[in-house]
C-alpha cells in the first residue's frame, strides 16, 4: 500500500503535482438573493415616491426653481454658515475651558462648571433663545462702577441692534455645555499613567493637562465635535426666536409669508440645509478617518501594497 502525498494527484489541497508552488483556491462567493431582492423592493418605493412628487402640482416645483438661487436665499446660507462657525468656535473654547474645570482639584471650579452644564443642559436651546432675545426688556441699561459712585463704564441696551450678536451668544453658549461633556470624555480617555508620569516629571496639574492629556484625548473629542457642528447648523434655524430673520429659514418664512406658497420655500430650505450638511458630513468622514491613525490594527490596501514593496514581493497582474 502506498501513502498519498498532501497536494499530489490524489486531489488533496497542497503542492501540485510537480512538488512545485501550491495549487490556487478557487475561492466561490456566496449567493445572496436576499440582498437583490431589498434592494429592488427599495429602488421600486424609491421610484414610485419620485415618480408621485414629480406629478404632484402641490410642490410647484416651478417656484421652487425660481427661487432656490434666489439672492435673498444665498444671502442667507451666508449667513446661517456664519452662525454655526461662530457659535462652534465660542463652544469650542469655553466647552474645553468648562471640561477642565470640571475635573479641577478646585471645589469651586467643579461646582461652577456643574451649575453652568445644569442649566444649559436642563433647558431648550429655543426657551433660552427666546430669553436673549428678551434681554433688551430684562436689562434695559447696563452699568460698571462704583456703588453710589462714578461708573467707568455704561450701555443702553433697549438701544443695540444686535439681534445677530445675541443668536451668536444664545447657540455658543448652550452648545458649550455639551461641548464640556465631550472634551471631559476625551480627557478621561487618556490612562491614569500618562498624568502619573507628567507628575513624576514634575509638571503641574495645568501643565499635565496642556501638554499631555488634550494632546492625546483629541483622537476622542474631534469625531463628535463634527456631529456638532453639523447639529449646530440645523439648530440656527431656531433664532427666529430672537427674532433674527436673516438667516437661510428666516429670509424662506419672509419670501413664503408674501407670495403664501409655503411649501416649494420649505424646500428650497431644506435643499440648501442638505447640501451644506452632505460637505460637512464628507469633512468629518476625512478628519475622523485622519486621527483613528493607530486606533486599528487593520491595514488599508495601500498600507499592504507598500508592505509588499518593501518585502520584495511582486503584486501580481
Amino acid at each position: 500500500m502506498s501513502d498519498s502525498v498532501p497536494g499530489t494527484a490524489s486531489g488533496e489541497p497542497g503542492r501540485g503535482a510537480a512538488g512545485g508552488e501550491p495549487e490556487p483556491i478557487r475561492a466561490v462567493p456566496l449567493r445572496r438573493p436576499g440582498r437583490w431582492i431589498a434592494a429592488a423592493v427599495v429602488l421600486v418605493l424609491l421610484g414610485l415616491f419620485l415618480y408621485g412628487a414629480a406629478t404632484n402640482e402641490a410642490y410647484q416645483w416651478n417656484t421652487y426653481g425660481k427661487y432656490l438661487f434666489d439672492t435673498r436665499i444665498l444671502a442667507g446660507v451666508v449667513v446661517t454658515l456664519e452662525l454655526t462657525v461662530i457659535a462652534m468656535a465660542i463652544a469650542v473654547v469655553l466647552g474645553t475651558i468648562l471640561s477642565v474645570m470640571r475635573l479641577s482639584p478646585n471645589p469651586v471650579l467643579r461646582s461652577t462648571a456643574w451649575v453652568y452644564l445644569w442649566i444649559f443642559r436642563g433647558t431648550p436651546v429655543y426657551v433660552q433663545l427666546v430669553f436673549w432675545g428678551l434681554v433688551p426688556s430684562l436689562y434695559r441699561q447696563i452699568a460698571l462702577g462704583i456703588p453710589f459712585g462714578p461708573q467707568f463704564f455704561h450701555l443702553d441696551v433697549q438701544g443695540l441692534q444686535a439681534a445677530f450678536a445675541f443668536a451668536v451668544l444664545g447657540l455658543g453658549l448652550n452648545e458649550a455645555a455639551y461641548m464640556a461633556e465631550i472634551v471631559r470624555a476625551g480627557i478621561n480617555s487618556v490612562g491614569e499613567g500618562q498624568r502619573e508620569a507628567s507628575t513624576a516629571l514634575g509638571m503641574s496639574w495645568t501643565q499635565t493637562m496642556r501638554r499631555t492629556v488634550l494632546p492625546q484625548a483629541m483622537r476622542v473629542i474631534i469625531p463628535p465635535t463634527g456631529n456638532e457642528f453639523i447639529g449646530m447648523l440645523k439648530t440656527t434655524s431656531l433664532v427666529t426666536a430672537i427674532p433674527l430673520s436673516t438667516d437661510l429659514f428666516g429670509r424662506a418664512r419672509d419670501i413664503y409669508g408674501v407670495n403664501f406658497q409655503p411649501i416649494p420655500l420649505l424646500m428650497v430650505t431644506a435643499t440648501w440645509y442638505l447640501v451644506i450638511t452632505s460637505v460637512l458630513m464628507v469633512g468629518q468622514f476625512y478628519l475622523e478617518r485622519y486621527y483613528s491613525r493607530g486606533i486599528s490594527r487593520q491595514l488599508t490596501a495601500k498600507q499592504l501594497q507598500q508592505l509588499a514593496d518593501a518585502r520584495g514581493v511582486v503584486n501580481p497582474k
